[in-house]
């Protein structure tokens, strides 16, 4: 018999993530504290698997794959011999700290419990509980069934069995869960992130570009270089003898360039003038058009990502 995932909270994550559970074969439990949402997200499953198989990225048929998530009328249902729990509630402090008391009161000892959270450490939600050595905090990339990365970020009270039994689950679900050593806010992937975005709107604000064009030294430059390696592969790559040879020939360079990156302010002006140009391309009412539009790129890229040597 397979194992069972409780998935708590039926919004965009917890449906991506139920999706990545069932697919891989798992029994997935869903449960949402609003009726409504449970309700309204069993078409959007249907949806997003139906795209999935599509694109070749499931092995089964679509009524197989939703076969496998079943709705929970209650938290205590959902959790019922669960080996772990995806928790995708609302990101605040206050809200964690009371779901994962109850989750924690009510869940078997042995079951995994896990946040969903993109910028919240578990210790600032775990500290009190009497079960916080089996909480950590496993971060997706939306959506996590194409962006298999999943942050696993641990409190120091977190047990190394929990981690190793999270990372062996994440594992055979089909994704590829990283290690944070310790606790840090945002975690890896927000934190690379966000320093990308405080460049970009350093060099919009000062006007060096456009957003369009800022846009497409991501996706036309950076992003098709990093959609196989990361950066330090690149740089291994990009000189002749390897990374030391790169950081001779630019890390002075990039030193340089460092002092001149201040924080930026993300100041409502500068907001204001990249929603008028990105709302002059797409408009609102497209937002969740193109969303499912570049989701369907993203199959395409993995799909083909599949068929590659490593």
């Amino acid at each position: 018999m397979s194992e069972k995932i409780a998935v708590v909270g039926a919004g965009l994550i917890g449906r991506a993530w139920a999706i990545v559970f069932a697919r891989a074969g798992f029994k997935v439990a869903i449960w949402d504290a609003v009726p409504q949402a449970l309700q309204s997200c069993q078409q959007l499953l249907r949806e997003n698997v139906g795209d999935l198989a599509r694109h070749g990225l499931i092995a089964e048929s679509v009524e197989v794959v939703l076969e496998r998530i079943k709705p929970a009328a209650s938290l205590a249902e959902a959790l019922k011999d669960a080996a772990l729990v995806q928790e995708n509630v609302k990101e605040t402090v206050e809200v964690k700290r009371e779901i994962f008391a109850e989750m924690d009161r009510l869940a078997a000892p042995g079951t995994i419990l896990t946040s969903s959270t993109s910028w919240i450490p578990t210790s600032e939600f775990t500290e009190h509980l009497p079960g916080r050595e089996r909480i950590l905090v496993a971060h997706p990339v939306n959506p996590p069934y194409l962006v298999p990365l999943v942050e696993l970020a641990p409190a120091p009270w977190t047990s190394k069995a929990t981690v190793e039994r999270a990372r062996d689950i994440y594992t055979r679900a089909g994704q590829s869960p990283v290690l944070l050593k310790k606790e840090i806010t945002g975690f890896l992937l927000n934190r690379i992130q966000g320093a990308v975005l405080n460049e970009a709107l350093n060099l919009y604000e000062n006007g060096y570009a456009s957003s369009e064009d800022l846009d497409k030294v991501l996706k036309d430059g950076l992003g098709l270089r990093w959609s196989f390696m990361g950066p330090f592969e690149t740089i291994d790559l990009n000189a002749p003898e390897g990374v030391l040879d790169y950081a001779k020939r630019y890390g002075h360079t990039y030193r340089d360039v460092a002092k001149t990156q201040p924080p930026n302010e993300w100041k409502a002006e500068t907001l204001a003038a990249i929603e008028k140009e990105r709302r002059a391309v797409l408009g609102a009412g497209a937002l969740g058009e193109r969303a499912r539009w570049r989701d369907n790129r993203l199959m395409g890229l993995v799909a083909h990502k599949r068929k590659q040597p490593t």
